[in-house]
């Protein structure tokens, strides 16, 4: 395909009948997962009432995902990849059906252990998601509808994690805990279904295997030798690890905002909204020229976001401020993942897009363990007050450091 193609619009994307399918596993995979990600965090402070307690949701998921990440990218680049998707689903449908059994009192268990436990469950199954759809993102679509395609890809995942909280905030308000994690199994289960369906011819496998420590750590000097790649990993990580709010979000509404679970919902749908908002246009007007610049003024808008939040007492101002806040991530989710499309050999984007998931959940769930831990020490407004003013000087020192990134244009990429 010529490289005009990609500018044939959504509708050529959209004609695609596997990049639709794969589309179809993304936000099902992102929808289960973010009804029990909205559902837990609610389960958890309902139980102890303790800020402390949501940062240790994040670090019960990350730990294992850290230590399952390498390998769930060494088996992308080296195991059929529409089957490893089957699997890591049915994983989920797992998770929500154990936290179903706990919420409704059908496990002898009790306390928040249980519930730790079945989230660490969650962190090893995640890292295969990502690096299933990125490696087979490039075997549905030719190289040069990329750019559009990670932008359309950008919307349908935020469109899950709009989706996904407020249809958790409903159905605990509505119908408890117990059918909120039930709805978020039937979705794993419809993206197990998606895969079956999709039909894709995928790359052949390596014909000789190198040892799985040395092809992991083939995949870390790629990245650590690609400056432009590694700057928006690095920025994107420090910013949310500093700035992110989501983790405190049922403190806030209960302590600060009064508001109920359906409230939750709203909060934890909107910054997910504005990104899906950013991703549309994007995707109709992809980025060529300035990518770099913009991705820096983006993070730097994202930091003030972080200190309007902290500062604000109503609810529907935080709901406004939290949407913009999305909109200046979703520039970055964006630029980076159009980057790491057209910046990696197709024999290694299992194990370099694993390598940008342990950058990215560094940032969720540590930031999420992070943002406990300073509410604790400093309460929850500072801590968001100050995570903000950090996400301020993060960017700045970006952009003194890393010209690259700063001047780049992603058709130098193409």
């Amino acid at each position: 395909m010529s490289a005009g193609t990609g500018d044939a619009g959504l509708g050529a994307l959209l004609r695609q009948a596997g990049f639709v399918q794969l589309l179809a596993y993304r936000i099902t995979a992102m929808l289960s997962y973010q009804i029990v990600a909205v559902t837990v965090g609610w389960h958890i402070y309902e139980i102890t009432r303790n800020p402390f307690s949501l940062g240790l949701v994040g670090l019960a998921e990350v730990l294992p995902y850290f230590c399952v990440a390498p390998f769930a990218g060494y088996l992308v680049d080296h195991l059929p990849r529409r089957r490893l998707g089957m699997v890591a689903s049915l994983g989920l449908v797992a998770t929500a059906a154990i936290l179903c059994a706990v919420a409704l009192g059908g496990l002898p268990f009790r306390g928040v252990w249980p519930i730790y436990l079945a989230i660490a469950l969650t962190g090893m199954v995640r890292a295969f998601l990502s690096p299933i759809y990125n490696a087979l993102f490039a075997r549905v679509l030719e190289r040069g509808q990329y750019a559009r395609g990670a932008g359309f890809g950008s919307v349908v995942f935020q469109t899950g994690m709009v989706l996904g909280p407020a249809l958790g905030g409903v159905l605990v308000g509505w119908g408890g805990k117990g059918l909120a994690y039930g709805v978020a199994a039937s979705m794993a289960a419809l993206a197990v279904v998606a895969l079956a369906m999709l039909r894709v011819q995928e790359a052949p496998p390596p014909q000789t295997r190198a040892p799985i420590f040395a092809s992991i750590a083939e995949g870390a000097r790629f990245v650590l030798s690609t400056p432009v790649m590694l700057g928006a990993m690095a920025l994107d990580m420090f910013s949310v690890l500093l700035g992110g709010v989501v983790a405190m979000l049922p403190a806030f509404i209960q302590e600060i905002l009064h508001y109920g679970p359906e409230g939750l919902g709203i909060l934890r749908a909107a910054p997910a909204l504005g990104s899906v908002c950013v991703g549309l246009w994007l995707a109709r007007h992809p980025l060529h020229r300035n990518a770099g610049r913009v991705l820096l003024y983006a993070v730097a808008g994202f930091g003030l976001c972080v200190i309007g939040f902290g500062l604000s007492h109503s609810f529907w101002l935080s709901a406004a401020i939290l949407l913009f806040y999305g909109a200046f991530d979703g520039v970055s989710v964006v630029v980076r993942s159009t980057i790491l499309q057209l910046a990696t050999p197709d024999e290694m984007r299992g194990r370099v897009s694993s390598i940008n998931g342990i950058f990215i959940s560094s940032s969720n769930e540590l930031g999420a363990f992070y943002a406990g831990t300073m509410a604790r020490l400093l309460g929850l407004v500072p801590a968001v007050v100050v995570g903000g003013c950090a996400v301020l000087g993060v960017a700045g020192i970006t952009a003194w450091k890393n010209p690259t990134l700063r001047r780049l244009n992603l058709r130098d990429l193409q």
